[in-house]
């Protein structure tokens, strides 16, 4: 009996063989499940970029068309053009005949400016002082004056 366990434990035993098989075999499906996270990862990160790309194109075009509205802006603001535009709706550039000054009864022109101080008002905040069983505590009271005006009105 004791020849058969002996005989069974050394043919259960792994021979070098087969664990450096084993071994072989492991290192290779860690290569593979290592290779598909970088593959996985890299092709993210082209994608993530291409995006990129196109955004930048996307912001350098609205750039451009915002460059181009305020050269127009500029342009259709120059002198030039608000004047003609004044002569179009017929207005016409004042003369000394034209031009009215009124007369404000007690204005001085001569005047010293006064500067009034800023007050600046700090607000007071008030202390927070509340705690946990506190906020309880009222919550209980706010339930009592419920129930008493409840019951009263059951009355």
């Amino acid at each position: 009996m004791s020849r058969w366990i002996q005989h069974t434990l050394d043919r259960s035993r792994w021979r070098p063989q087969r664990q450096a098989l084993a071994l072989a075999t492991l290192g290779l499906f860690v290569a593979i499940i290592m290779g598909a996270l970088y593959l996985s990862q890299s092709s993210s990160t082209s994608a993530i970029g291409r995006q990129l790309e196109e955004l930048i194109l996307e912001r350098d075009d609205y750039e451009q068309q915002n460059e181009q509205l305020r050269a127009e802006i500029a342009s259709l603001q120059s002198m030039p053009r608000l004047e003609q535009r004044a002569a179009d709706l017929g207005f016409v550039p004042a003369g000394n005949d034209d031009i009215e000054y009124l007369v404000v009864d007690s204005y001085n022109p001569n005047r010293q400016e006064s500067v009034v101080p800023l007050v600046v008002e700090t607000p007071t905040v008030p202390v927070y002082d509340e705690s946990f069983l506190g906020w309880v505590q009222q919550q209980i009271d706010l339930l009592r004056q419920q129930l008493e005006s409840f019951t009263q009105e059951a009355r």
